[in-house]
C-alpha cells in the first residue's frame, strides 16, 4: 500500500506523495559521468530545466560537483561560483521547488538564502558537522543519502558484512543527528545511495530489498539513473570491463529499476531523462492506485 507524505518547503510549496515524484537532475559540472559540461552556460541550463518542467519534473536538482566514483573533491567557492547564478535565475523564471546536491554547509547556507527548498547531501550529514544547523536555521528540507568512503576512493573494494543491515543503521542514525538538531522528522528523506561505496552485488541487494527502508518512515528517493550498475547487469558482467554498456544506453534500464522500486515503495526518482521516466512511472502508478 503506498503511503502519502506531504512535506512543506521553506518557500511555500508542497510535496504531496500522491503520485511518484520526479526530480530532475540539472549537473553544472564538467566532469560528470554522462552529462558532464552540457550545461555548464547558463542559458543552457535554464533551457533544460524548462524543458524538464515541461515532461513531469516535480524537483530540480542543481549540482556543481561531481561525485562519481574517483571524483576529486573542488572548493566551496568554485562551486558556489557554478551554481549561484543558476539558482538565482531558476528561482527567478521557474515557479518550481529546488533541490541543491552538496554536502558543504557554506554552499548550503549560501543556496538557501537565495529561495532553494532541499538540501541533498550524499554524506547524510556526516562530511559536514555545520550542515544539520543551517538545513534547520532555513527550515529546508533535506535528503539523507548512504555514502562508504569519499568519491574519490569509495569504489576502492567496499565490503559490508549485511549491506542492508548496515546501511539502514547509518541512515537511522543521520535522521537522529537530524532530529537532535532540531530539524523536524516530517523534513527528511532518504536514500540508500546507490553506487556510493557499493560493488554490483550490494546495490542489487539494496533494490531488492528496498522496501525494508519504510520502516524509517520517511520518504525514500532513490538514484539508479544511468548507473554503472545498470551497465553491468546488460553486459552480464559484475565488474568495470569492455562488457559494460556505456552510459549513453542505459536509459531502458534505468526505467526498469524505477519501475521496480516504485512498487516496493520508493517515492522519488532522481533522473536525467525526465520524460521517459515520468510516463513510465505514470503509467504505472494509475494501474497501481486506480485512479483515472
Amino acid at each position: 500500500m503506498k503511503r502519502i507524505f506531504i512535506q512543506n518547503t521553506p518557500s511555500g510549496k508542497k510535496i504531496i506523495y500522491n503520485h511518484p515524484i520526479i526530480m530532475g537532475i540539472l549537473n553544472l559540472t564538467k566532469d560528470s559521468f554522462y552529462d558532464g559540461g552540457k550545461y555548464a552556460d547558463v542559458d543552457k541550463a535554464l533551457r533544460h530545466v524548462e524543458e524538464m518542467i515541461s515532461y513531469g519534473a516535480d524537483i530540480i536538482d542543481i549540482g556543481g560537483e561531481s561525485t562519481r566514483p574517483g571524483a576529486e573533491a573542488i572548493s566551496a567557492e568554485e562551486e558556489m561560483e557554478r551554481i549561484l547564478p543558476v539558482i538565482e535565475k531558476v528561482k527567478k523564471n521557474f515557479d518550481t521547488i529546488v533541490s541543491v546536491d552538496t554536502y558543504k554547509s557554506q554552499v548550503a547556507e549560501e543556496a538557501l538564502k537565495l529561495g532553494v527548498d532541499i538540501i541533498n547531501d550524499i554524506s547524510g550529514f556526516t562530511f559536514d558537522d555545520r550542515m544539520p544547523e543551517v538545513v534547520r536555521r532555513y527550515r529546508a528540507l533535506a535528503v539523507l543519502m548512504h555514502i562508504k568512503g569519499k568519491p574519490k576512493d569509495m569504489q576502492n573494494n567496499p565490503e559490508y558484512g549485511n549491506v542492508v543491515k548496515e546501511v539502514y543503521d547509518f541512515l537511522s542514525n543521520s535522521v537522529k543527528i537530524a532530529i537532535r538538531s532540531g530539524i523536524p522528522k516530517e523534513n527528511l528523506i532518504i536514500d540508500v545511495g546507490i553506487g556510493f561505496g557499493k560493488k554490483l552485488v550490494h546495490n542489487i541487494e539494496l533494490i531488492k530489498n528496498i522496501s525494508y527502508f519504510r520502516r524509517l518512515n520517511l520518504p525514500i528517493l532513490i538514484g539508479v539513473s544511468r548507473k554503472s550498475m545498470i551497465g553491468m547487469l546488460l553486459g552480464d558482467t559484475d565488474k568495470m570491463d569492455e562488457n559494460v554498456r556505456p552510459p549513453a544506453e542505459r536509459l531502458y534500464g534505468t526505467i526498469g529499476i524505477n519501475l521496480f522500486c516504485y512498487l516496493n515503495g520508493v517515492d522519488i526518482f532522481r533522473v536525467h531523462d525526465v520524460k521517459e521516466n515520468f510516463e513510465a512511472l505514470k503509467v504505472v502508478s494509475k494501474i497501481v492506485i486506480q485512479r483515472f
